[in-house]
């Protein structure tokens, strides 16, 4: 395989004799030829409910640019006013509830209006606590001046254009406009934001650009991807294996499982203008099918490409369940190595099943729930 160097520019070649993709894109699903989906199928290629009438490859979630942020009242770190603040500011989405930047939002589960304060003394349910990844009442003394929270909300995802299956030109646009959106937010915070005792803004609000990565602007180095390019695996997992209001009694039961995942089926808005998809879910297993490409013998997916759908993307695309597809990636291509077959037969052949996954089992990687219970 042919890679560029991002330090030196020039084309390396990297031999070996399996691949895992764990780009946040599926990029080796596109370098490497394999056959791959982007966007939404149709509902007559999946006979998913929620499927789209056509397919469109244009079709994906929202990419956000998170950013960390603490809060010490009193002082003044607002930032530079944003280029596209305006535009955002002002900014109200066809179907929301008004302004994106604003304390309104939409409940995923029914897209009815939602409304949060910032902070827990205005409301049970603050923004400020939704992402907690400090809280400062948990040290002694003065080990920190206040709680960090990752802003990963609503009025920063960003979902007015894709950003895979595109030029490079388009894809920067568009990751440069949602890193616009998100700064625009932070200032608006600062600045703009109404206040339980009638004031505006909350200029204290500090950018903590060293936890995310100490970018230039403060902002995390990446945008967080919810859907990538999708491996057309020769098994693909469906609404109708997992959603519970069709499966009543439970959830497809996979005798190829290499892990297990627990999510909603949720689907942030998406560039086609479609507002949230949230639908119940059972626990999940991840069967291996899902991971094995239709035709190429040595690429595997590492995360969130594996072989789903638009739809069910929305269950297996959370961390937990790209960590456990990347491990048990990793584990198979050693067993494959050392047991000197394919992916593809480890499947096929009920002893090579069984030999792998009582090593996953070894390896600490649970492959069945004890119990079930819908999300």
């Amino acid at each position: 395989m042919v890679v560029r160097s991002i330090e030196s520019g020039r084309d390396v070649l990297i031999e070996a004799p399996f691949f895992i993709d764990a780009t946040p894109y599926g990029d080796l699903l596109e370098l490497a030829g394999v056959e791959h989906v982007i966007g939404a199928e149709s509902r007559a290629e999946t006979g998913e409910p929620h499927a789209a009438e056509q397919a469109d490859p244009r079709d994906q979630q929202a990419i956000t640019v998170c950013f960390a942020m603490e809060h010490l009242p009193g002082e003044d770190h607002t930032v530079d006013k944003p280029l596209q603040y305006e535009l955002w500011r002002d900014f109200h989405p066809p179907g929301w509830p008004g302004r994106l930047l604003s304390w309104t939002t939409m409940r995923p589960e029914t897209n009815e209006p939602l409304t949060r304060s910032l902070f827990e003394a205005d409301d049970d349910h603050p923004w400020w606590r939704f992402r907690r990844i400090m809280d400062r009442n948990n040290f002694v003394g003065d080990f920190a001046r206040s709680d960090i929270t990752v802003v990963n909300w609503p009025q920063n995802d960003y979902w007015f254009g894709p950003v895979v299956g595109v030029d490079e030109a388009e894809q920067a646009r568009n990751i440069e406009a949602a890193r616009q959106l998100s700064l625009s937010l932070l200032y608006w915070l600062q600045t703009e934001a109404p206040r339980p005792d009638g004031d505006v803004g909350y200029p204290g609000l500090k950018l903590r650009g060293d936890v995310v990565g100490g970018t230039a602007d403060g902002l995390a180095p990446a945008p967080y991807i919810r859907e990538s390019r999708r491996l057309k695996a020769e098994f693909t997992v469906l609404e109708q294996h997992i959603a519970h209001p069709l499966r009543p009694d439970g959830p497809e039961l996979f005798t190829d499982s290499v892990g297990i995942g627990s999510y909603r089926i949720d689907l942030h808005p998406s560039t086609s203008g479609t507002l949230y998809r949230d639908m119940g879910c059972w626990p999940f297993q991840i069967p291996l099918g899902a991971m094995i490409p239709v035709r190429v013998e040595n690429v595997l997916p590492g995360g969130k490409n594996l072989g789903t759908t638009h739809i069910t993307n929305g269950a297996f695309r959370v961390h937990p369940v790209e960590w456990n597809v990347g491990e048990s990636a990793g584990v198979l291509l050693a067993f494959c190595l050392e047991r000197k077959t394919t992916p593809r037969q480890v499947r096929e052949r009920e002893g090579l099943l069984d030999e792998y996954q009582t090593l996953l089992r070894q390896q600490g990687i649970q492959l069945t729930w004890p119990s079930i219970i819908p999300l």
